[in-house]
């Protein structure tokens, strides 16, 4: 029973056979002048473009990339480096890319501002305002948070950036072909596949062609100099392919709505945002008295897979960044454990989860 599609997702038979005649029909370097070549090239081009319209951009602004991590670091530092100021602006919960970003941009003399997470997960409008300074040249701010689900809301951060002069990234990794992204207006968004049912190692970023910027690697060829290496075409082809299916919302809310009912009573927490501002997909929860790699390692045993961090070392967590953004304590960050839903996930699995807490729940009251 598989419950952390958040971390990645099986991949689709549909992505699988568009992979397999993509890498039987389709074998040329897509920067070879050859036929092969341009065949695939030709190929790609039309993946650009289903992928900017699934994202509501211009196909001139997206460029594929290895994974969603090398895209959030691409995406940040060639924009930040283009511009005057040396000033950033970010949250605590962002992804561990985003963080390695802005940690290089620090040894390079940039300022970065953190911003927490109020009790509901997301980031306060009137925080991002007061952190922006004259020298501020970008904001980066994810649309839904990889560990509790709360969505951000960069819309309204995306207008602000854009009165004040400022660049605006949002990583939308966890929310791209699952939620409408269409009304972002962001200067840079990423995206991963294996996060929709498409191939690991695969993924894009947008840069809007209005904007000017520093390529991290310079001289580079592929993706018009943007980023380095032969394009893997038959993964972009399974990734434009696994973007094609709707996820549906309205079931996801109903079986995290009754994993709330059947829980209804025991010691199980959720920690999550109102209605409006959460994603249903992605549950973050705990059991008070019980470190989550313990409810996760109970689980595991009944061969139901969730996710949770170290709890040797909350800092490199990846369950408790947005614990500790929201201002929970070291302790309490421990406990965290993460249960993400998708396309394959069942009603009967859901019900067994419940049960399988349940119990973990129980034994941890009599400790």
């Amino acid at each position: 029973m598989y419950f952390d599609y958040a971390a990645t997702s099986p991949m689709r038979k549909e992505a699988i056979d568009v992979y397999i005649e993509a890498a039987l029909h389709f074998p040329g370097n897509t920067s070879s002048p050859h036929d092969e070549g341009t065949k695939a090239n030709l190929l790609l081009q039309r993946c650009r473009e289903q992928i900017a319209k699934k994202a509501g951009v211009p196909a001139d602004g997206i460029y594929f990339t290895g994974s969603g991590t090398e895209g959030n670091i691409l995406a940040i530092l060639s924009m930040a480096r283009n511009r005057k100021g040396m000033h950033v602006i970010t949250s605590m919960a962002e992804h561990t890319s985003v963080h390695s970003a802005m940690t290089l941009l620090e040894s390079e003399g940039f300022e970065v501002t953190k911003l927490p997470m109020n009790e509901n997960g997301v980031i306060s409008i009137g925080e991002v305002l007061a952190a922006i300074r004259p020298d501020t040249v970008l904001i980066s701010i994810q649309h839904i948070n990889p560990e509790i689900g709360t969505i951000q809301p960069v819309e309204k951060i995306s207008s602000l950036a854009k009165k004040h002069g400022i660049l605006f990234h949002t990583d939308c990794v966890q929310s791209f072909g699952k939620v409408d992204i269409t009304r972002i207006e962001a200067d840079a968004m990423t995206f991963s596949a294996h996060k929709i049912g498409g191939p690991k190692g695969c993924g894009a970023i947008y840069l809007s062609p209005h904007c000017l910027i520093t390529p991290v690697f310079p001289g580079l060829t592929h993706e018009k100099g943007v980023r380095g290496g032969t394009v893997d075409t038959p993964a972009i082809a399974a990734f434009v392919e696994a973007s094609q299916f709707a996820i549906d919302l309205k079931r996801l809310s109903y079986l995290r709505n009754l994993l709330k009912k059947e829980l209804n009573g025991t010691l199980c927490k959720w920690i999550e945002a109102d209605e409006t501002e959460q994603f249903p997909g992605v549950i973050g929860m705990c059991i008070p008295g019980i470190e989550g790699q313990l409810v996760m390692l109970a689980l595991n045993a009944k061969d139901i897979r969730i996710s949770t961090g170290s709890a040797c070392d909350t800092s490199a967590a990846a369950g408790t960044k947005a614990a500790i953004a929201m201002g929970l304590s070291i302790d309490e960050a421990r406990q965290f454990f993460r249960i993400s839903l998708g396309y394959g996930t069942t009603e009967e699995e859901v019900l067994e989860l419940a049960r399988s807490l349940a119990h973990v729940a129980t034994e941890a009251a009599m400790i």
